[in-house]
């Protein structure tokens, strides 16, 4: 199978809902198909659909070291870093993405997701505001949200 018809089925897999295999798929590209961005990609959505939160956390730094004005992979990163329990590192992280994070109501969402876990009840709840302000929707989510629980109690 060529590199395309490769990633065509890693994703087939990942559409499928089994990412492991779609992981199988990613390992026999060559090396340096495997370090290009849509293999990446491809890479840390089945990871992280895998739990895989060491891995996927490592594969979404490296894409944003790759991609550093993507903000999204900057999201990821940091979401991925919490999973594994650095909630630290994964606040750290996020800051250190591209200045359009500011427009993203995921970035606020997840910077109070993060405060919160870490005690700085204030700053939590001023970014989650501005979470709802720019999507109300995520407020279905924040109920639900254990990062969130300590905010919830007043």
């Amino acid at each position: 199978m060529d590199d395309l018809q490769i990633m065509r089925s890693a994703l087939g897999w990942l559409e499928l809902g089994l990412p492991e295999e779609a992981l199988s798929e990613l390992a026999s590209l060559s090396a340096r198909d495997r370090m290009r961005r849509h293999a990446l990609e491809l890479r840390l959505i089945a990871e992280m659909e895998s739990h895989r939160w060491n891995a996927a956390a490592d594969t979404g730094r490296l894409l944003c070291l790759k991609e550093p004005k993507e903000a999204r992979f900057f999201i990821h990163a940091a979401y991925c870093l919490h999973e594994t329990g650095d909630t630290l590192a994964a606040r750290d992280w996020l800051l250190r993405g591209p200045a359009t994070l500011i427009e993203d109501p995921l970035f606020h969402y997840n910077i109070a997701c993060y405060l919160a876990v870490l005690g700085d009840r204030k700053r939590a709840e001023s970014h989650l505001e501005r979470a709802f302000e720019m999507d109300a929707s995520l407020r279905v989510s924040a109920q639900e949200d254990t990062d969130l629980a300590a905010l919830h109690k007043k």
